[in-house]
């Protein structure tokens, strides 16, 4: 990017961080404080979204807990893929050059697709886009298959305003492997069914991209999360079709996954809580290395409103910096 353009960036845009907690979600008896440093509250940014703000009143029902319910389908298929990336990592040293950028790449702008887009964009409503970026984002989302937008934004409003209850659908009071994958290994618990199904989701119903993705959402990942990042080093560089399969596609998607469910499991039971010590989520930086500045989670669990997640901005933090390149070409606002 040219350097007029970063300075344009750094010189342009205020950093937006408020520390001031949500009005009527105040904090309880003996909690730390937060020192207000902005005039504006969660309504007053965002006066359209209210069922991502931690909801403090909720609490588990009391009874026996349901019985797990395995879903085998996905048990077979997670290890599957898992045992492919595995085989992946052994044929890592025997591929081109030009395979390992592709892989990068492809795990980059997946990843944009899930923190940029079905995150911030379209789970917070942090900021707006305008088309181009948004057809980008849905597209990258695709290619990182983690259900389509709809479904993730939904269970993620669901995992802030329940959060840590059994209406979280990867509540991290149930450890570390049900909060990382299990979640998806099991049926749902019947209170994130019956909480979910309260949540206001007019605004992705209203988006006809979010509703096109879902429509066509299985050939769509088909294509564009396996078949293509196979195809390409194999035809246009002569790769094997082994490595490219194992390695651009199964090891590829198998890090973008487990380095977002990084961010429900080891962000919400290791790291410090600088914001709010009565939550369980957390700042870890090595979650943000791998989830391109998704890991200062004590903060966004604190201001799920502020578009960057984190206090610092850059720091850490590669998706706040391609939001803030995309504000200054005008694909990005508010």
């Amino acid at each position: 990017m040219p350097a007029h353009m970063l300075q344009e960036i750094s010189s342009s845009y205020v950093t937006t961080t408020t520390i001031k907690a949500p009005p009527n979600e105040g904090l309880h008896d003996g909690e730390q404080k937060l020192e207000k440093m902005s005039l504006y509250s969660a309504e007053d940014i965002r006066p359209e979204m209210k069922d991502d703000i931690y909801d403090h009143s909720y609490q588990d029902a009391e009874g026996p807990t349901p019985k797990l319910e395995y879903v085998w389908r996905n048990i077979i298929l997670m290890g599957l893929l898992h045992l492919g990336a595995l085989y992946g990592v052994i044929l890592v040293p025997t591929c081109k050059f030009y395979t390992w950028i592709w892989a990068y790449v492809y795990y980059l702008i997946s990843g944009l697709g899930i923190t940029a887009g079905a995150h911030r964009l379209w789970s917070h409503r942090t900021y707006k886009a305008r088309l181009p970026l948004r057809l980008f984002l849905i597209i990258a989302n695709t290619m990182a298959f983690q259900n389509d937008v709809y479904e993730w934004a939904r269970d993620h409003r669901a995992h802030h305003k329940f959060s840590e209850t059994h209406a979280d659908p990867h509540n991290s009071r149930r450890g570390f492997f049900f909060s990382h994958v299990g979640w998806l290994l099991v049926r749902k618990h019947p209170a994130v069914k019956e909480k979910g199904g309260t949540l206001d989701l007019s605004d992705l119903k209203a988006e006809k991209l979010v509703m096109f993705q879902r429509r066509y959402y299985k050939p769509a990942v088909l294509l564009i999360c396996f078949i293509l990042p196979t195809l390409v080093p194999w035809f246009y560089w002569g790769e094997t079709f082994l490595n490219s399969l194992c390695v651009a596609t199964f090891l590829r998607y198998a890090v973008v996954l487990n380095a977002t469910w990084l961010v429900n499991s080891a962000a919400h039971l290791y790291g410090y809580r600088p914001y709010d010590k009565n939550i369980n989520s957390r700042e870890n930086i090595l979650v943000s290395l791998g989830a391109v500045g998704e890991g200062f989670h004590n903060y966004h669990h604190t201001f799920p409103y502020d578009y960057s997640a984190s206090e610092y901005r850059w720091h850490i933090n590669f998706t706040t910096f391609f939001i803030d390149c995309m504000a200054v070409l005008g694909l990005a606002y508010d």
